[in-house]
């Protein structure tokens, strides 16, 4: 039961793109970032947790990466370094925590293939077993639709306007926390 329309996609410094997607009533937005090139190296997590197109939960948690070191094009994008997460928990001890709350919602990523392939290299790297997490992918709008008048930043530094909730990236961190 989505709704599909237009969203706005709200940069932190006040400028708009517009984006098609499916509006849901019922889901949650989750954001990974790595510490390398490797999947498996997620070093934070964010999640907002949306029911009845409102805004119940969120959750943000840093993690120690595995492999346990950071490129500097990585650190560049999310500014986290290994002093960040140097007594981070592992990543079965923080999805334990998420689990519950994303528990028969479909999983929003603005780059889903990113984050649906994070989380699967790091389940299998910890030998978990996966449950086919439903992930939807943000869309872009057609070229046509595009409005070059805006400037675009990183899309690290964009945050999701959904009906009045709006998710906002946390620099340095995951895309988890109401705006």
């Amino acid at each position: 039961a989505y709704q599909y329309g237009y969203i706005n996609i709200k940069n932190l410094d006040n400028t708009y793109i517009i984006s098609n997607f499916a509006l849901m009533k019922n889901f949650a937005a989750i954001d990974f970032e790595t510490a390398n090139q490797q999947r498996t190296s997620v070093c934070s997590v964010g999640i907002v947790i949306v029911r009845d197109g409102e805004i119940v939960d969120s959750y943000y948690s840093l993690i120690k990466p595995e492999p346990e070191y950071y490129s500097y094009w990585n650190t560049r994008v999310h500014g986290l370094t290994m002093e960040d997460t140097m007594n981070a928990k592992v990543f079965p001890e923080v999805w334990a925590e998420i689990q519950p709350k994303i528990e028969g919602l479909p999983l929003v990523a603005h780059n889903s293939p990113f984050d649906e392939g994070c989380l699967k290299s790091v389940f299998q790297m910890y030998q978990m077993d996966y449950p086919d997490y439903e992930f939807i992918a943000h869309a872009e709008p057609p070229e046509e639709s595009w409005d070059f008048s805006y400037p675009t930043t990183n899309y690290k530094r964009s945050c999701l306007e959904v009906e009045t909730p709006i998710l906002q990236a946390i620099p340095g961190g995951a895309t988890a926390r109401p705006f």
